[in-house]
């Protein structure tokens, strides 16, 4: 059905015409996710209540979140399935940018999934290990990393393969074109030649650290979706200018041939995310999980790739680095101050760094909406890179 769907928004068939239209489908995309997370999100808690899937707060976290125990988390899977159900409605699909971007989702969905599960079924606060959850997301974020480098550079479907084969038959030394290249921003004609290698590594780093960085940040109520809302809607933007060779050549940025579409799934994203958002606000019904949040970051990762912003994911996702780079020093001073003195020591009084702050005497809404209103600076901030030559 939606095969002929397709075709049929193809015909000039009166007001038909208007489901061929990117942004009439992105707005319908975000107001179907919405939709969908607004009426399925009661029955969704109801269930997670029935299968008993309630947070479990950690011994040596902090004190005042001991009243969140046994709150529904796992909420992420209404996230996925109003994005999924949106998408799918709504998107081209024979659009291969759609199609990474909702198998790495998915893929760290999964990965979140088995996460949670351990924590909340077998009652074990930590959930997955490290290493092994690292290398399910090192393993999804490889496959993608690999084929992006090469989607990316060629001008459509079918020149995927052929780029590949050319790459192979190079002895793997072949340059990727300057559409490939690391970009700076606010520097129109300043970029830096990646090469496969390269391309891969960073594509690796990137979706990888990002689903990490939103997983960090996912501590208070409220304070990873709203980010996770502005930061995808900004990249669809991104992504919109770039799939159209008009506004790429005017604003100096490299045109991706197919990445507009990308629009749908980050407006359906934003729409999940508002109808996630209404369960979420403090005092939250229901809890993302692992199960959101990693899939939420690496999808944020993978469409910043796409459109070649990686640096401006960095800018925009400021709390999300400033969450993680947190977690690194608080870790890494610990361990070297035990080294040197017998006893670690703590850079921040709790980290990620929301802790910090609720242990300086703020308020968790304070925390939150104080981190929004940075984020949305940022998000500005992010924008004003598509400055006109």
């Amino acid at each position: 059905m939606l095969l002929w769907l397709a075709e049929l928004f193809k015909q000039d068939i009166g007001w038909l015409r208007v489901f061929g239209f990117i942004t009439f489908r992105a707005v319908f995309a975000t107001m179907t996710a919405i939709s969908i997370g607004i009426f399925a999100g009661p029955a969704v808690i109801r269930m997670l209540t029935r299968m008993k899937v309630g947070q479990a707060v950690r011994s040596y976290g902090m004190e005042t979140h001991l009243v969140k125990s046994g709150t529904p988390t796992m909420g992420g899977v209404l996230v996925l399935i109003s994005i999924g159900i949106s998408t799918l409605l709504w998107g081209d699909l024979s659009n291969r940018f759609i199609w990474v971007v909702m198998i790495v989702t998915l893929g760290y969905g999964a990965v979140g999934w088995v996460d949670d599960y351990r924590k909340v079924v077998h009652k074990d606060p930590e959930g997955m290990r490290s290493r092994e959850k690292y290398f399910w997301q090192s393993l999804i974020g490889l496959a993608a990393a690999f084929y992006l480098a090469f989607s990316v550079s060629a001008p459509s479907n079918s020149k995927v393969l052929e780029l590949f084969i050319a790459w192979v038959q190079s002895g793997f030394n072949m340059d990727l074109p300057p559409k490939a290249d690391l970009i700076v921003p606010f520097f129109k004609s300043v970029s830096y030649p990646l090469g496969v290698w390269g391309f891969i590594a960073l594509t690796y780093c990137v979706i990888v650290g990002t689903s990490n960085a939103v997983n960090f940040t996912d501590g208070l109520d409220g304070l990873a979706i709203m980010p996770t809302i502005m930061v995808g809607s900004a990249l669809g933007l991104f992504a919109y200018l770039t799939g159209n060779v008009g506004y790429s050549k005017y604003l100096l940025i490299p045109h991706i041939p197919g990445a507009g579409e990308l629009l749908i799934f980050c407006g359906a994203m934003a729409g999940a995310g508002l109808a996630f958002l209404w369960f979420n606000a403090h005092p939250a019904q229901v809890f993302m999980g692992d199960v959101g949040a990693l899939a939420l970051g690496g999808a944020l990762g993978t469409v910043a790739v796409i459109v070649r912003q990686e640096i401006v994911l960095f800018i925009m996702g400021g709390i999300f680095v400033a969450e993680t780079l947190s977690v690194m020093l608080q870790v890494s001073y610990f361990k070297y101050t035990k080294k040197k003195y017998g006893e670690g020591r703590r850079l921040f009084l709790m980290a990620p760094l929301h802790h910090h702050f609720e242990k300086k005497g703020w308020k968790e809404t304070q925390v939150v909406v104080r981190f929004w209103i940075i984020t949305m600076l940022l998000v500005l901030l992010g924008l004003s890179s598509l400055k006109l030559r």
